[in-house]
């Protein structure tokens, strides 16, 4: 088939690049070397003693505490089991781990708090609110996989490590047993120190609120969806910070019941991508049967993005279209899509566009792309079959009229030159026979007069027979190349490259396209000079007939190159067309051929 190509255009500069660098890293974090089993034993076992240490008061009944403060303890429990979870299934994120700090942290002040000695109970009073900087930090880095990337994130995780600063530096004026960091005694700078604390821990807690409820406003549906475990912490945990002197009783106990499901949450987001993909699993029998819109919508339940576009390459074409024909313009991607391309035998068929808060998801991302591939391959072979076989249909068709074109044109130039001739030739010799005795001069102008005709009719038949196959390439290609250069009205040079005799038929082709090329060159491109160049490749033989006129050549406006494109491609061959605007048209023509 003709391809027609826009004068220095690449598919770099047409196409998006379809995943940017930190897409590319997420993708790179399953590298990592997985932990071994008595890692993961020793950190179980470590959890597992905190829990039992924080709840041995209550349950040894050392401990004379209300139901809600027990339950509370719990909470840390809560947190380092479910990271543990997720930091197993989920290696590739730190969110994981940060959950696992968060629990631990939770543990400081009951599991200090047991101990006789006064210096170990100061220090479990010290480092009480570690855990707030780790809370902090995951529920701002949902969307990041555990990972600062903004510098909000930055400072507001920063604020809440001042404070730990700050609560140190009021150790250094509160006079308490077991204070080994004590200064100097002053109960008025311990307590302003204190105020100011509880001041900046509040703002703090305030402006995390603010930053999550800004991005769920701006987010879309599925990032809204990978934000909701920070949108349930920080309200879990506003609502905890509120009812701490709240008299009603069940108030308190939904504050550290709902900061107990906290995790979960969390953990159910983390592991949303090994859920989804028992969904997955279930499609995979139906996706080879799939077909258009339909496939489309399957994946987007599947991806959980309502606006994931299936967007199929276009032959030959730096575009792409949906199922429905209708364009998808490209780039569509910025801070909320992303692309990934599904590849069939190495080259790409088509392109997924889904939301950028899958990024972190890598692994659904990367199931329903192979899932994707499965569908598509099955479509594209049917698609491709189909557009084969309708382009060779109309291949055939297009050669069938060309020859019944051809065979009209022969059948009227033979009607209105040659034959007309021929018959004129018959009466004059009736009459030449008739006047040979009687009146031998008039007999002679009728011998020279039959001789003109016979000659215009042989040259009109030679002609017609160059039409059908050239003599001149009986002498070989480089000469009847040579003989269309001369008669060219554009001054043409030529360079045969080609060592030896080429097939008959690539010859043949090969100097129709020359022909129809030259032809269209004097008709159309108001050129200076025109050559024609013919060599071999690893493929086959080349054709190149190149001008230096106006361009702007339509490859599928008219019949000339069409007709060519269809003889060059029933010997398997392709023609391409490069004509920019005021640049001139460089026609190539390739044809396999043996060596």
């Amino acid at each position: 088939m003709i391809r027609f190509t826009p004068w220095g255009a690449a598919a770099s500069d047409l196409v998006t690049k379809p995943v940017g660098r930190r897409s590319a890293r997420v993708l790179t974090r399953f590298d990592g070397n997985p932990r071994s089993p008595a890692f993961w034993f020793s950190l179980w076992a470590a959890v597992a003693a905190l829990e039992l240490a924080a709840l041995a008061p209550a349950v040894l009944g050392d401990e004379t505490a209300p139901g809600y403060r027990i339950v509370f303890r719990l909470i840390g429990g809560s947190f380092a089991a479910c990271g543990l979870i997720a930091w197993h299934r989920r290696p590739d994120s730190r969110s994981g781990p940060l959950m696992v700090a968060t629990g631990v942290g939770l543990f400081v002040e009951p599991v200090f708090g047991q101990f006789h000695s006064p210096t170990l109970q100061t220090v479990g009073e010290m480092f009480e609110d570690v855990w707030g900087i780790a809370i902090i930090a995951l529920l701002l880095t949902t969307l990041t996989g555990g990972r600062l990337t903004t510098t909000t994130d930055r400072v507001l995780v920063g604020a809440f490590v001042l404070q730990l600063g700050i609560e140190l530096t009021r150790h250094l004026f509160l006079e308490q047993d077991g204070n080994f960091l004590l200064v100097r005694a002053d109960a008025g700078i311990a307590g302003a120190i204190n105020e100011v604390n509880l001041w900046l821990a509040s703002v703090s807690c305030l402006a995390v609120a603010v930053v999550i409820g800004a991005r769920w406003k701006a987010a879309s549906r599925p990032r809204r969806r990978a934000l909701l475990p920070s949108v349930a912490g920080i309200s879990a945990l506003l609502f905890f910070a509120a009812v701490q002197q709240a008299n009603p009783l069940v108030v308190k106990w939904l504050a550290v019941c709902s900061l107990l499901l906290v995790p979960a949450a969390f953990l159910a987001g983390l592991l949303r991508s090994k859920l989804a993909r028992g969904g997955l699993a279930a499609l995979v029998p139906a996706l080879r049967t799939m077909r258009g819109g339909e496939l489309e919508a399957a994946l987007a339940r599947t991806l959980g993005d309502p606006g994931l576009v299936v967007a199929y390459r276009l032959p030959n074409r730096n575009a792409y279209a949906r199922a429905d024909g209708a364009p998808v313009a490209m780039p569509v991607v910025g801070e909320d899509r992303r692309i990934v391309p599904v590849h069939r035998n190495g080259r790409e068929i088509a392109a997924l566009v889904y939301d950028a808060s899958l990024d972190d998801d890598p692994e659904l991302v990367e199931a329903v792309s192979a899932a994707a591939g499965i569908a598509l391959d099955n479509e594209h072979l049917h698609t491709e079959a189909r557009a084969r076989l309708e382009e060779l249909r109309a291949s055939r068709e297009r050669l069938v009229a060309a020859g019944d074109s051809e065979r009209k044109r022969l059948e009227r130039n033979l009607h209105d030159g040659a034959q007309q001739r021929l018959v004129a030739l018959a009466m004059q010799l009736r009459l030449l026979q008739g006047s040979i005795r009687e009146d031998p001069a008039t007999a002679e102008q009728l011998v020279d007069t039959a001789a003109d005709e016979l000659a215009h009719s042989l040259d009109e038949l030679r002609e017609l027979a160059r039409g059908i196959h050239p003599a001149v390439l009986d002498h070989g290609l480089d000469a009847a190349l040579e003989s269309l250069a001369a008669r060219s009205p554009v001054p043409a040079s030529v360079r045969y490259e080609a060592a030896g005799r080429l097939p008959a038929p690539v010859e043949l082709a090969v100097y129709f396209v020359a022909s129809e090329a030259l032809t269209n060159v004097a008709k159309y491109a108001r050129a200076t000079s025109v050559s024609v160049r013919v060599a071999r490749s690893g493929r086959g033989a080349v054709v190149e007939i190149a001008d230096d006129g106006v361009g702007g050549a339509d490859a599928t406006g008219g019949s000339g190159l069409r007709g060519l494109a269809d003889r060059i491609e029933a010997l398997d061959g392709r023609l391409e067309v490069v004509s920019p605007p005021g640049a001139g048209t460089v026609v190539v023509a390739e044809l396999p051929c043996a060596s």
